[in-house]
């Protein structure tokens, strides 16, 4: 997730609004904003405390809980909206594992024959053999030769895989740390990468926070110009080479440039490379070596993009990207074009590192800040 980025200011008297005011540096935040304000960069309503009715004849306590009430109105239909989008993106995955559960449940006794084709059912969601495992294992306890309705199966699923993820779920706060902080993102081709840097660049941008992007996929001149496009609607600074050049120089570069700017963030994009690739792998570890030159603390994130199209094919992703370049966090795309949203659950299994988003669409409302309880409920299709 991302946190906000600045301290609070007093609210324009003409507007009503309350600016955000970039942080100085080593200065800490003083406090945090809510989840609606992370997403869409709104300030609260601060009412202060007002007189009873019998001192209030023209109305104002009335009207500060009208504006209180609407204000919560207005909160609760955005997040019915996310959580609307997450179970939409997750859609594929869910109805097969719901299509999956009323097949196997048709004799509504949870019998060993019934755990066994729940437990190979949730195999192919991409879950793999050991979660699955776990998890028929679990629901059997005090269920076994019990009749189960589909709902109570659903509900038991949910309830495991949000107690794999939740460990996970982890918020990434960009305004503490050094500054200019670095941030390095890395994945394979076609993960998402440029996106994904450019959806976050957005949201960070509207908090306050002044941001350089860098076009470090020199190979590839579309991946350059799409950040670019990115940089100029969030107001950031851009960075890029020439097609073909160097890669490590040019990280090197943002980060000189962003230091001697005293710039809040440096987000790198780097060129997508497989993992069985060890020359690709080896000059990512040059980027890597580049930056420490101008910061040995850096990078002080380096974010692994996946695709959740690949399936079973991101734990080994997961396996090479954390040993060549020290993955500190995770973010999951494309789950709005996959039936294998389950591998989410194995990497939350098989690795202790982060998960901070996850994409369900192509705009940047539907990079999502991870949920474990919300995704776990949308990959089995319960309503939230």
């Amino acid at each position: 997730m991302i946190l906000w980025w600045g301290k609070k200011k007093q609210p324009d008297p003409k507007t009503g609004e309350t600016p955000i005011e970039p942080l100085a540096p080593g200065e800490k935040p003083a406090s945090r904003l809510s989840l609606d304000e992370q997403i869409f960069g709104n300030q609260p309503i601060l009412v202060e405390p007002l007189p009873s009715d019998d001192d209030d004849p023209i109305g104002l306590r009335r009207a500060a809980e009208r504006i209180a009430r609407e204000r919560a109105e207005e909160q609760a239909r955005r997040e019915a909206t996310l959580t609307h989008k997450l179970q939409e993106g997750l859609k594929r995955s869910s109805s097969r594992l719901a299509e999956g559960l009323a097949a196997a449940l048709t004799r509504r006794k949870l019998d060993r024959e019934t755990l066994d084709e729940l437990e190979e059912l949730l195999i192919t969601s991409d879950m793999g053999s050991k979660v699955a495992a776990r998890l028929t294992r679990a629901i059997s306890v005090g269920r076994f030769e019990r009749e189960v309705s589909g709902e109570e199966i659903r509900e038991a699923l949910a309830s495991e895989i949000a107690a794999i993820l939740k460990p996970r779920e982890q918020i990434v706060d960009f305004s503490v740390g050094p500054r200019p902080r670095i941030v390095l993102f890395v994945g394979v081709n076609g993960s998402g990468k440029t996106t994904t840097i450019g959806k976050i660049a957005a949201k960070l941008s509207a908090q306050g926070a002044d941001v350089t992007l860098a076009a470090g996929d020199t190979f590839r001149a579309a991946a350059v110009e799409q950040l670019r496009v990115w940089a100029d609607r969030a107001g950031a600074r851009f960075v890029s080479k020439p097609p073909g050049a160097d890669s490590a120089a040019l990280a090197w570069e943002a980060v000189d440039i962003a230091k001697r700017e005293n710039r809040d963030l440096v987000l790198i994009d780097t060129a997508g490379r497989l993992q069985n690739r060890t020359e690709l792998m080896d000059e990512l570890g040059k980027v890597v070596r580049a930056i420490r030159k101008l910061d040995a603390t850096a990078p002080h994130d380096v974010i692994l993009v996946l695709d959740a199209t690949v399936g079973q094919n991101a734990l080994g992703q997961v396996e090479a990207f954390r040993n060549t370049a020290g993955v500190t966090g995770l973010v999951m795309t494309k789950l709005d074009g996959t039936a294998k949203g389950g591998v989410l659950v194995a990497i939350a299994d098989q690795f202790n590192l982060p998960i901070h988003f996850v994409g369900v669409g192509e705009k940047a409302e539907d990079l999502q800040p991870f949920s474990a309880e919300a995704f776990a409920k949308a990959l089995v299709g319960l309503d939230n």
